[in-house]
């Protein structure tokens, strides 16, 4: 079990590690050269122009005014200056609401903290019971727990009050914070500019016709049964495959760039080899050699776009449909079209650039055989994750390998191997371990057929949460109680384990403080320095760079990384609702990684991150779920250790709490979801009625015209269906069915 120095030295690691980072962005933000790489966002917005500097030539690269340097901290008040709307217009409210999540974990940490500093801290301290426990190893920390209390004691009633002084405090602030999210989505949604997905329904499961494509299939459905209001549409192609050579010309062309301005540089024809990574196979002219093979990718480009064009199996059972007004539109996304519920599915088009266009080609009864798959894969990912979870978990409980395994004893033993290996090597080595976690967790919800970027985004998310919950948190306190009190177990009889075990879980606190600051403290301290992309800038920018328009193209800012940042902070928060009852001391350790990652990631949503897609914070009933989800598990937890702690009717005054919580995710559930899954036809009639009187003539249909086609398409002279006149006056469309029953039903009466 970490002791109080191995928390120190935890500590001094990770605040010095964060305080190096937040110096060297401090200097590296001052300097000319690296003011594109800080500042993204405002030369995107043409806001923001390279400095210019008289003077030395060094003063290009280098800031050489010793008085900015003496005001280096004044990006953290510069963060906070925005007012929220003017943030809004500049960010998105995808990015406004994300950022608010922070400021949520400040609301409800602060006060939890506050009160069990002040009440349950020193009901802990002076409950001196550890001492008397044989067997049983603890630290100084472990006496302001809940631990210290003897069984039975009527102090514990302080703890049951305080759970319902910490609820009830939870629902205030989830309730207000959820009705303010609802509020701004339906302003942002009311206010917002024209855009394409308004007006447009994507259509999936188009049932299959023998007598018409699926094009004039989708023209003739919504012309009947939407004579007055449909517009246009346009079918979605399966055009993965020549996404994919796309690509890879791209790809191609970049290094072709790269070898023909190193050829200018040097005067000197440069060369490369043909085998695997360029280090194996024959050497030949790099300049020829890319000019030959993007040659030939251009040909095969030009003929899989004809054959995806002109191939009627290349068209799949989908199709964006777009309407004259946003109310036709609400009304589509909103109503079943058809008796039969498996077909005609309609719901809300993403934003064009929301579009995740490889998954739309995917058959909607395959997609449930794939969303079965990937929630089996997933399970399993999580059940042999544990592996090395528990690996971790032995290295931060110590004194039970020092019990299985006495020969490493002397080792470990020594002071400052200890301290090092407890108060600081879990916490990394678990963080090594998530990293490469977010991209598997992405790969499984592609496979799962979701056809936005934020549906990925939020699927991903839920991933991840569902992992690091039972992972890092349950499976950390499974597998920490196993190794630390192993010769426990072995030595007690079985009525004694759950006892051991409900002792043992407050002290999982020292670990997860570790969790904290390693995984919080100094990952936001290298969030905010942008190492990564200042070395691919200035790599990109000494060898590829010859223009203006090339250094635009090098200066990439990235964008929020929702599916792992928001699971996250929802742990966090997690955390806090668990211990605040249970060992209040990891509460500050939280309180500091919320207030920091708020002040970092407003200044990185103002001058750095340029948003993918805008989905009007639709993901913030995800975040409320998993919040009630925390509290629940809390909640839970706290009844099962007091159950341990032989305290009367403990149980019987715990229980409502859970029905209670559970009694108002269902009311804020009704109360505001909807404003995040369906939009007013009372607001669309609204924008309908102020763009009808302020662009009287607008055409619509020109604005619509390339917004859903494929992106390898656009530029391209492409040949779309011929749509039906919109001044056909009779509203049954005659179809190619139809006029074929009327032909034959006239050849039969002639003769």
């Amino acid at each position: 079990m970490a002791t109080l120095q191995d928390i120190t030295v935890s500590a001094a690691i990770n605040l010095l590690s964060a305080f190096a980072f937040l110096v060297a962005f401090a200097i590296l933000r001052l300097q000319p050269i690296n003011d594109r790489v800080f500042f993204p966002k405002w030369y995107r917005k043409g806001i923001r122009s390279s400095p210019t500097r008289s003077g030395a030539f060094v003063s290009k690269f280098v800031n050489l005014d010793w008085r900015t340097y003496i005001k280096f901290l004044n990006w953290m008040p510069a963060a906070l200056r925005m007012p929220e709307p003017e943030l809004i217009d500049h960010a998105g409210l995808d990015s406004v609401v994300y950022i608010r999540i922070y400021l949520l974990g400040l609301k409800i940490t602060v006060p939890l903290a506050v009160l069990a500093f002040s009440v349950l801290v020193p009901v802990n301290w002076t409950g001196g019971t550890l001492e008397h426990i044989k067997n049983l190893t603890f630290s100084d920390i472990d006496k302001l727990s809940i631990s210290n209390i003897p069984d039975g004691s009527k102090r514990l009633w302080a703890h049951i009050t305080m759970s319902y002084v910490f609820t009830l405090w939870t629902f205030y602030v989830l309730y207000t914070e959820y009705k303010a999210v609802a509020a701004m989505r339906l302003r942002f949604l009311a206010s917002e500019n024209r855009r394409p997905d308004q007006f447009t329904v994507l259509v999936r499961n188009v049932p299959p016709d023998p007598d018409e494509s699926v094009s004039e299939h989708v023209e003739h459905f919504f012309c009947v049964n939407h004579p007055d209001h449909y517009l246009t549409h346009q079918v979605v192609y399966n055009a993965n495959k020549l996404a994919t050579l796309v690509a890879k010309k791209t790809s191609l062309q970049n290094w072709y760039t790269y070898y023909h301005n190193k050829y200018e540089r040097t005067s000197k024809r440069p060369t490369k080899k043909t085998g695997f990574c360029g280090l194996l196979g024959s050497k030949v002219d790099a300049i020829d050699y890319y000019s030959s093979e993007i040659q030939k990718l251009s040909e095969a480009e030009a003929a899989e776009r004809e054959r995806v064009i002109n191939d009627p199996k290349a068209v799949v059972p989908a199709a964006f449909v777009s309407f004259k007004s946003r109310w036709a539109a609400a009304v589509c996304a909103q109503t079943q079209l058809c008796r039969n519920p498996t077909i005609w599915l309609t719901e809300w088009a993403p934003e064009p650039r929301d579009v995740y266009w490889n998954n739309l080609a995917i058959p909607y009864f395959e997609l449930s055989i794939r969303r079965l798959l990937m929630a089996v894969a997933l399970f399993f990912l999580i059940f042999f994750s544990m592996i090395p979870i528990a690996f971790v978990q032995s290295l931060a409980n110590i004194e039970g390998i020092e019990k299985v395994l006495p020969f490493l004893k002397r080792l470990i033993e020594v002071k400052s191997f200890k301290s090092i290996i407890q108060g600081f090597l879990p916490g990394i080595v678990l963080k090594i371990f998530l990293i490469i976690l977010p991209m598997i967790l992405m790969t499984m919800s592609k496979i799962e057929g979701f056809s936005s970027l934020s549906s990925l985004d939020r699927r991903s998310a839920g991933k991840y949460h569902l992992f690091i919950l039972v992972n890092v948190f349950l499976g950390s306190i499974i597998t920490g109680t196993a190794f630390q009190q192993l010769k426990s177990f072995l030595d007690q009889p079985p009525t004694e384990i759950p006892k051991t075990v409900g002792v043992s879980i407050p002290m999982k606190a020292t670990f997860f403080i570790t969790y904290v600051m390693v995984d919080g403290w100094a990952g936001i301290a290298a969030e905010i320095l942008r190492l990564v992309p200042l070395v691919i800038f200035h790599l990109k920018n000494t060898f590829l760079v010859k223009t203006e328009q090339d250094r635009e193209q090098a200066m990439d800012p990235g964008c929020l990384d929702f599916a792992t940042s928001e699971p996250r902070i929802q742990f966090y928060i997690l955390l806090g609702l668990v211990y605040s009852a249970i060992t209040p001391v990891l509460l500050p350790f939280i309180i500091i990684f919320f207030a920091f990652a708020y002040l970092v990631f407003r200044h990185q949503v103002i001058n750095v991150y340029d948003q993918r897609y805008e989905s009007g914070a639709s993901f913030w009933p995800d975040v409320h779920r998993r919040l009630i989800i925390g509290l629940i598990i809390s909640q839970l937890l706290l009844m099962g250790l007091l159950s341990t702690k032989k305290i009367d009717k403990s149980t019987i005054a715990l229980l409502p709490l859970p029905i209670l919580t559970i009694w108002f995710h269902r009311y804020c559930k009704g109360r505001f979801e909807s404003a995040f899954v369906k939009f007013p036809l009372q607001d669309a009639m609204i924008k309908d009625t102020l763009e009808h009187a302020t662009e009287p003539n607008l055409n619509l249909k020109a604005y619509l015209k390339d917004a859903y086609i494929h992106p390898v398409f656009k530029g391209t002279d492409f040949e779309r269906p011929q749509l039906i006149c919109e001044e056909e006056d009779n509203p049954l469309v005659p179809t190619k069915r139809t006029s074929k029953q009327n032909s034959e039903a006239g050849s039969t009466s002639g003769s």
